[in-house]
């Protein structure tokens, strides 16, 4: 396992076994047409918001993952009359979607800060691991529209297709994320049975009906997304213990998650969870095509890219990815969420952008539907930064070194283009006089500027790269703050 660089403090970070699945797990390139020019048009658009929201934001607490069994210190139950209670827990958390009506929801302010920020598309929580659905499903009245819940006589109830309206009116892709496990389904989790951990909690092989009235469940619902909700660019689900897999793969995958001693995660069945995925993307993209199909940690031609969470990666990884990175606080909304600084969020992003991959940023909605005011500060730094430098940015790919101590390279995909970004080291220190971007060698004739500003540049070739050389006049009226892309327009 390669070493990966944690970029930023958060208010809990997943640190498992299982994650690295996100990583490394072997990737299989598609062979539809349409699907591969998306990927390459995806991996253009560099950066995009995620959402995880639903009733559990009400208690401010770890998405669906405290009505596991499985004992995990980061989702402690302590809300509720009775946490200690399992049953009573459970029942209480579900009857939160009695009091659910975040009737200050404002699906358009947040797509133009979205938009303002320079993200270029939206992955929203339809369905979390709990079956609580933020669209208007028919297979279940367990969602945000059923009678039972206050928001459902709002004309925004039906979340889904508002967001997913809203962004696409300010140009932005249209993700939906869905959980594979329903453990609201009893289809999933039958009432007769005790749940155990997070998987289905009888045999499929023993109880092949009850498991095929789960797939077609789970087609139904996803079919419903591609169908009714406009266009959909991306279907990006998680869960990835619900798939068809050898005994010997579950058990080498669960063995993983059980060796983990931070957590302490229990010894997991080996159960074969087959929902027939490649019936089901067919059909997606019968709806949808060339639509990115996101089968989260499972091997094979339905994980269109690879998904690191809460982490970025030491080097440039092979194959498309992207970066899934909590912006503050929990993937899902918490009291008082601490969010990251500007610079951290900026060269977080460039360090991604450098390597290759995107950045999937997240933001947890509040139970009123509101954004903390500090959520909506920060995308206006990133907005400010990205409008002066989005050319070093925006459809570009990975050149080697890649980064070099605190200087990170992109090129553009058409052109001779390199940019070399600078980032700040400490606080207010701007620019040097001179800077030395190691393994990169300016042609005979390149030119050299600095993103938003006119000056051409100085610059020399040495034995180890080009060293640029930043002038007073520019040095003292520098056109952003926080990080500065050079452009090399042409390497040797």
């Amino acid at each position: 396992m390669k070493k990966l660089i944690l970029i930023i403090p958060i208010l809990f970070v997943l640190i498992s076994n299982a994650q690295y699945e996100h990583e490394v797990t072997g990737y299989v390139w598609p062979t539809d047409e349409k699907v591969l020019q998306k990927l390459e048009e995806w991996q253009d658009l560099k950066f995009g918001l995620l959402m995880h929201w639903g009733a559990y934001s009400q208690w401010g607490i770890v998405e669906s993952w405290s009505i596991s069994p499985e004992d995990y210190g980061w989702c402690e139950r302590k809300k509720g009359s009775n946490p200690d209670d399992y049953f009573t827990y459970k029942k209480e958390y579900e009857n939160l979607k009695l009091s659910f009506n975040p009737i200050n929801f404002e699906p358009e302010k947040w797509a133009a800060a979205a938009k303002n920020a320079g993200m270029k598309y939206v992955v929203f929580t339809t369905k979390h691991h709990d079956g609580f659905c933020m669209f208007d499903s028919k297979y279940t009245d367990y969602k945000i529209t059923s009678k039972e819940t206050p928001f459902s006589v709002n004309p925004k109830a039906n979340v889904t297709k508002e967001i997913f309206n809203a962004f696409r009116a300010e140009g932005l892709w249209a993700g939906a994320y869905f959980s594979k496990p329903d453990w609201h389904s009893e289809y999933y989790w039958d009432p007769k049975f005790p749940p155990l951990d997070r998987n289905v909690n009888y045999d499929p092989a023993e109880h092949p009906e009850k498991w095929e009235k789960f797939v077609q469940f789970t087609h139904n619902q996803i079919m419903e997304l591609m169908t009714d909700y406009g266009k959909v660019d991306i279907l990006w689900l998680d869960g990835g213990w619900v798939a068809k897999k050898s005994p010997e793969e579950m058990k080498s995958y669960y063995n993983r998650i059980a060796e983990n001693t931070v957590f302490g995660f229990p010894k997991t069945r080996e159960v074969n969870q087959d929902i027939r995925m490649d019936e089901l993307a067919t059909k997606a993209r019968e709806k949808q095509p060339g639509l990115i199909v996101v089968d989260r940690a499972v091997r094979g031609p339905n994980q269109n890219y690879l998904t690191p969470e809460n982490r970025v990666p030491e080097t440039q990884l092979l194959y498309p990815w992207e970066s899934c990175i909590i912006a503050g606080g929990g993937w899902a909304w918490v009291p008082n969420p601490q969010y990251m600084t500007p610079k951290q969020a900026i060269h977080m992003l460039v360090d991604i952008v450098a390597k290759g991959g995107n950045l999937l940023y997240n933001i947890g909605p509040a139970p009123d539907g509101t954004w903390p005011e500090a959520a909506y500060t920060l995308l206006d730094e990133m907005g400010k930064w990205i409008n002066v430098n989005g050319e070093a940015i925006y459809s570009t790919r990975a050149i080697a070194p890649f980064k070099t101590e605190n200087i990170c390279l992109s090129q553009q995909k058409d052109t001779k283009a390199v940019y070399a970004i600078y980032l700040e080291q400490q606080d207010g220190a701007g620019l040097p006089e001179s800077f030395e971007v190691e393994g990169v060698f300016a042609a005979k004739n390149a030119k050299l500027n600095l993103l938003g500003s006119k000056t051409t540049l100085n610059w020399t070739n040495t034995e180890k790269g080009v060293k640029i050389f930043i002038p007073e006049s520019v040095r003292k009226n520098l056109p952003c703050d926080l990080a500065w892309a050079v452009k090399i327009s042409e390497v040797k």
